[in-house]
């Protein structure tokens, strides 16, 4: 959901309950009925349940990732100063930085990167979406007993799939993100398709891949989250069950719980990984140093520890913290009402 379009911007939903599938009952929708009238037929929209989990995951990614864009920025800017300017750091905690960013380059300045994100969010979450879906059946198959690991196992597959086909998106988010109009770093790239041409033409494709690496073992984040997450949303009782006058089973949700249940295990899940945001920032924005450091893991672990010391691996992350909170909260809450809306439109 967000690295990268980052692993850590990825919601964790049941979308598939006791009967393996997504289905608009599972959230107290009743499908029993068919929408007519004797004025007229009405005409609806058919969607399967892999494609409604889809579009509605990307929608919701799309207004989440509009919300916290200024907590991004602020998080990118954290994350990558200490590579681009050394000991004197310019920028200084959540409201510092933000206050700097609007002093220096206005409000405009906190939505730096905004059109790949809305460029990116809609093929990340409809990847991994539809990858997921398909990735449960097939782990809950071959590990039938065995439920963390099927998540776990889909949840790392959907993740690797939407992060290699959207990577180059991401890089040029961040390269936005990171173009201030100060100094020897002023402004190089006058918007996104700028951006693309001007990396491809001055640093070749493979440039639109970096931080690949670390955006991979990022996917950790996605094998702690969601397990935690389903642990979380059962002892929670974040789902009741109810009958309908049919008999038949319907599950409603407690959005306060599912709330507290998501932001719990993604604290949980970036504490433990928030590391590999670090690196894949770095290794992402453009700077003086050499390639074989720039564009290499290891030596930029080595470099980033050697100037900077431990903490620099989390620089940003109470911004990672306040950006995931309510980017959480927004998300699983427009990703139930499209689903909602949408189970609706195609029953």
């Amino acid at each position: 959901m967000a690295g990268s379009h980052n692993e850590d911007e990825i919601p964790q939903f049941d979308s598939s309950r006791s009967s393996g599938t997504a289905t608009p009952a599972n959230l107290g929708v009743d499908t029993s009925s068919k929408h007519s009238s004797s004025s007229g037929i009405s005409l609806h929209i058919k969607l399967s349940d892999a494609k409604l989990t889809a579009l509605s995951g990307a929608l919701s990614g799309f207004i989440s990732g509009i919300i916290v864009c200024p907590l991004d920025v602020t998080k990118t800017r954290l994350q990558a100063q200490g590579l681009q300017t050394g000991e004197n750091l310019y920028y200084k905690g959540v409201i510092g930085t933000m206050s700097t960013i609007v002093r220096d380059e206005g409000v405009r300045g906190l939505y730096k990167g905004l059109v790949p994100i809305v460029l990116g969010y809609f093929p990340t979450w409809t990847i991994y979406f539809s990858v997921y879906e398909r990735s449960k059946g097939f782990y809950s198959e071959l590990v039938p007993r065995w439920d963390f690991v099927s998540n776990s196992c889909s949840a790392i597959t959907a993740g690797a799939a939407s992060t290699v086909l959207t990577n180059p998106i991401w890089v040029v988010k961040t390269r936005l993100m990171l173009q201030t109009n100060l100094g020897e770093s002023i402004t190089h790239y006058r918007g996104t398709l700028d951006a693309f041409s001007k990396i491809i033409q001055q640093e070749g494709v493979r440039a639109l891949y970096a931080g690949l690496v670390p955006s991979l073992l990022g996917l950790l984040h996605v094998a702690i989250h969601f397990p935690v997450y389903e642990k979380l949303k059962t002892r929670l009782g974040c789902y009741t069950v109810n009958y309908n006058e049919n008999g038949e089973k319907q599950q409603s949700l407690n959005v306060q719980r599912l709330i507290m249940a998501s932001s719990l295990s993604k604290m949980v899940a970036s504490l433990i990984t928030y590391p590999h945001e670090i690196l894949r920032t770095r290794m992402q924005l453009k700077s003086n140093l050499p390639s074989k450091i720039q564009h290499k893991l290891i030596p930029m672990i080595k470099k980033t520890y050697r100037n900077e010391g431990f903490m620099a691996f989390y620089s940003g992350f109470t911004a990672n913290l306040l950006r995931t909170v309510p980017a959480s909260a927004v998300t699983l809450v427009s990703f139930e009402y499209f689903r909602n809306h949408f189970g609706h439109q195609s029953t």
